[in-house]
């Protein structure tokens, strides 16, 4: 665990994760992902990514070690991180940031004597984890956003998730390698801490589950469910509903293509509040400055909406199914969990069918542990916990590096083997170019890939055709996967591929690329 400080962030953050509990069973994305942005995000400088310099606050970054995943290897680990915190840690931000590979995690603070055992990678039902235990014996702390490389979920100032002393931090995870080859990839996490008289609001997690998702094949679809929580608010808490919502992260996956969530009843009924549109591996959680408080209102209406451009029926599930879930941080005296498992279709809105089911809500108090900071907290000085020796002066992320022109195909330089490594592992896993809603039409799982990837016309602003057969240079393709800063026409940095990720892809893959587009581009 590294140790950092660092600078005051210039602009507001759209937080990251998935939304916890769901998925142990997972703005509308660009026109343009293939090749544009409006200013890159270079997430090897890290110095913008982390709170202020000063005696109030520092940084601990860890690191998970490299996982290596078999060809077409899918797993659901758990992962562990033992603090070793003397005392309370109060958190504002966490980043996560991987290689690839994960398809989402949900994290945890939990009592260090639950699940024993080392850190890392373990076996969840040999420990006899749970996410509903975890989250009933600790809190959450974040969760990531689907297949999402890089994010940082950052409450507003004087909100945090609090890790009390001898806690440790747990999550329940999905690793899938679609490629024909192996595929390494490496988990960090950095947790932003401030002292406890920065402390106003120890946030409780809230979660919305839609579990009863049939949707039929060439259909597009929405699901919603009204949950009224006013009556268990007042009836657990001995008060009326007093909740002040600080974030919010929905959860679906690569059919997923619509997420709302509006206020139920009171004078503000009906208001949406956060709204996803399509679906892109971002991280697409929101953090809200000034809350969206419930006083007044009976609860919350969520709906997700899927296009299922499949010939199968999609259900609840992992793998090819899909999953309605949102996660919210609150200023609230419970712990609400609300879910949807009676699905009833109720008609159809132009060629949308609409189906709603009624929501079942349950409620716990917040544990002792997460009060406010104590008396001898606010006096002391900021308690940073010790760092592990394998994470001193561990970076958030590892600056990009643009892959060297000499860099050695690890694989054969196919067309047949790019698709399969490089294109299957970085731009397909992330649901963007693939399918019927491929990013700026840009499909990459096509029968015919050579024609898609000649003839596509390249939406960004370039004269360069995507791939020019035998000019690697002169291919915005491999411009985009080659540099950590590429150029459009204007002299614009626009986003490497893939979206979100930290650092390029495999150097080995991407000269693989290369090599095929020097030898003309053939057909295999």
């Amino acid at each position: 665990m590294a140790v950092t400080r660092s600078r005051p962030r210039s602009r507001a953050v759209l937080v990251a994760g998935l939304a916890v509990l769901g998925c142990r069973d997972q703005t509308s994305p660009s026109d343009d992902t293939e090749t544009t942005s409006t200013g890159a995000t270079d997430h090897g400088d890290t110095s913008d990514d982390t709170g202020p310099i000063g005696p109030d606050r520092a940084a601990v970054t860890h690191g998970f070690g490299q996982f290596t995943l078999s060809p077409h290897q899918e797993l659901q680990p758990c992962i562990q991180w033992t603090v070793g915190n003397e005392q309370a840690i109060y958190v504002e931000a966490v980043t996560l940031a991987n290689d690839g590979g994960f398809h989402h995690s949900n994290w945890f603070v939990v009592p260090e004597e639950l699940y024993p055992g080392e850190d890392g990678f373990f076996d969840c039902e040999e420990r006899g984890f749970t996410e509903l235990e975890a989250a009933v014996q600790g809190t959450v702390l974040t969760a990531q956003s689907t297949q999402s490389r890089y994010e940082r979920m950052e409450l507003p100032p004087g909100v945090v998730v609090k890790i009390p002393a001898h806690h440790k931090i747990v999550a329940g995870g999905h690793l899938l390698n679609l490629a024909a080859a192996d595929y390494e990839t490496e988990l960090r996490m950095t947790l932003d801490i401030v002292h406890p008289q920065q402390v106003e609001v120890v946030a409780a997690p809230f979660r919305l589950t839609y579990y009863a998702l049939d949707i039929p094949p060439f259909t597009e679809a929405r699901f919603s469910s009204s949950c009224s929580f006013a009556g268990l608010y007042e009836s657990a808490a001995d008060a009326s509903l007093d909740l002040r919502i600080y974030y919010v992260l929905p959860h679906y996956h690569y059919l997923g293509n619509f997420f709302d969530l509006s206020i139920l009843g009171g004078p503000l009924d009906g208001q949406s509040v956060y709204r996803l549109e399509g679906f892109d591996a971002d991280a697409n959680g929101q953090t809200y400055p000034q809350p969206i408080d419930l006083i007044g209102a009976e609860g919350l209406t969520f709906t997700c909406g899927y296009d299922n451009w499949t010939d199968k029926n999609i259900g609840w599930g992992v793998g090819d199914q899909e999953m309605c879930v949102m996660l919210g941080l609150a200023d609230s005296a419970l712990v609400l969990d609300g879910s949807a498992s009676a699905n009833q279709v109720v008609g159809v809105e132009g060629e949308v069918l609409l189906s709603e089911s009624p929501c079942n809500v349950l409620g716990l108090p917040k544990k002792p542990t997460q009060e406010l900071p104590t008396p001898e907290e606010l006096q002391a000085p900021l308690y940073v916990p010790p760092s592990d020796p394998g994470d001193v002066d561990l970076p958030p992320v590892d600056e990009c590096v643009d892959v060297p022109d000499d860099a050695m195909p690890s694989t054969e330089s196919t067309l047949s083997q790019v698709r399969d490594t490089l294109f299957v592992s970085s731009c397909q896993f992330s649901s963007c170019h693939a399918g019927a809603a491929a990013a700026a039409g840009l499909d990459l799982a096509a029968a015919e890939l050579r024609t898609e990837l000649l003839e596509h016309a390249v939406k960004a602003n370039t004269e360069l055709p995507l791939v020019a057969p035998g000019d690697p240079e002169g291919s915005w393709l491999y411009q985009v996967v080659a540099q950590c800063r590429p150029e459009d026409a204007s002299g614009t940095v626009v986003s490497h591929m893939p979206l979100n990720s930290p650092r390029l892809s495999d150097p080995g893959l991407v000269a693989a690329l290369r090599e095929w587009i020097a030898a003309g581009a053939p057909n295999d």
